[in-house]
């Protein structure tokens, strides 16, 4: 991933919460430079409290949205609005939805069509459809961190983010992608491998299964083979995987 990308963060107020609003940025900051940054609500909501909060300290500009009708979303309007404004622009080489609401699969899929890398943040609950529709979609709930301050946490339960069980659908998502790339010897490049599996399924992120790094998640599985290489200038290991059977 290229990592001097200009994109555009777009959030809507209503449907993520503020809280790891810092992991969301740094997890953004992965992927390019996010040079537009905006938060569409209606401020004068105190629910969107919390939110005020942390705009200035990450340089998210507040957009005002009143909400003209009762039943209709005015924030995912003006959000749309303004994503095709800055994609006619051409400012950006790509989009950051965060959302959890269904109603920007559209938008996504629009903006992927013009060729644009999107990026899609939201909550465990996301309709299908908008994930599906973005080039990569990560769960906020896998960059809240632990609390790690003792004075914070004594008499408290840490909070642990939700990790997922390694399934039968996952091992056999990543059997037949090891199976597609690999070479007459069964071995598959891993960075291939993750990058194929992200492909077929966006929402596919090792951290929500608990480990940081896919190479681990899938040497915990009994059903693979990694093996490491000296690269041909001897300064990196390279890491192939293979299936088993």
């Amino acid at each position: 991933m290229q990592k001097d990308l200009k994109i555009a963060v777009l959030i809507d107020a209503d449907n993520v919460p503020s809280q790891p609003i810092k992991e969301m940025m740094e997890e953004i900051a992965k992927y390019g430079n996010p040079t537009i940054k905006r938060i569409y609500g209606d401020w004068t909501k105190p629910q969107l409290a919390k939110w005020k909060n942390v705009l200035l300290e990450n340089a998210i500009n507040p957009i005002q949205q009143y909400s003209y009708t009762t039943g209709k979303n005015a924030t995912d309007s003006a959000m749309i609005i303004d994503a095709m404004d800055i994609l006619y622009s051409e400012k950006v080489d790509g989009f950051c939805l965060v959302s959890s609401d269904s109603d920007f699969t559209k938008l996504a899929t629009r903006l992927r069509e013009a060729g644009m890398l999107v990026l899609g943040m939201g909550e465990k609950k996301t309709p299908e459809p908008f994930i599906v529709a973005c080039d990569k979609f990560i769960y906020v709930e896998i960059l809240q961190k632990e609390e790690s301050d003792p004075l914070e946490i004594k008499g408290k339960e840490r909070k642990r983010p939700q990790v997922d069980k390694i399934n039968t659908k996952l091992i056999r998502l990543i059997h037949n992608t090891i199976s597609d790339l690999a070479d007459d010897d069964g071995w598959a490049f891993m960075g291939d491998v993750g990058n194929l599996i992200q492909k077929k399924q966006p929402n596919f992120d090792s951290r929500n299964y608990g480990f940081q790094k896919l190479t681990p998640m899938i040497s915990s599985i009994n059903a693979f083979e990694i093996e490491e290489r000296e690269s041909q200038r001897g300064r990196h290991k390279l890491i192939f995987v293979r299936n088993k059977d």
